[in-house]
């Protein structure tokens, strides 16, 4: 059975580039265009790892790692955050919240499969 990783972003085509580069190394992908619809997915189905934006309209991806780390099936699901955010304080503000870990858009195919390898 493949892992499952759940892409939060709201740009289709960030979560179209997302996907096509997870699906291509065997994962399944659940997709989500904001915080309000990833924690209705997630309240409902297991997920390996949570894959999010920081700046999204509704609920931005800091409150949603927070949130989700309140679900009693996801407060040890890894978490990384995949943004154009690059200040070291919204990465404390990041880790505060309960991220794994930062990714920094536009992103690096392989860089970003090792460092989902590294937290499954």
């Amino acid at each position: 059975m493949s892992r499952v990783i759940l892409t939060v972003d709201d740009s289709p085509s960030m979560r179209q580039m997302v996907s096509f580069t997870l699906r291509g190394a065997g994962y399944e992908v659940v997709q989500a265009s904001d915080g309000v619809q990833a924690i209705e997915y997630a309240r409902n189905n297991p997920v390996d790892l949570v894959l999010t934006d920081v700046n999204m309209p509704g609920m931005d991806g800091l409150t949603l790692v927070r949130e989700l780390r309140g679900l009693p099936n996801c407060r040890l699901t890894p978490m990384l955050v995949l943004t154009t955010e690059s200040s070291q304080d919204k990465r404390a503000i990041g880790k505060q919240a309960g991220a794994t870990g930062w990714i920094l858009k536009p992103f690096n195919p392989e860089q970003l499969l090792a460092t989902i390898a590294r937290v499954l």
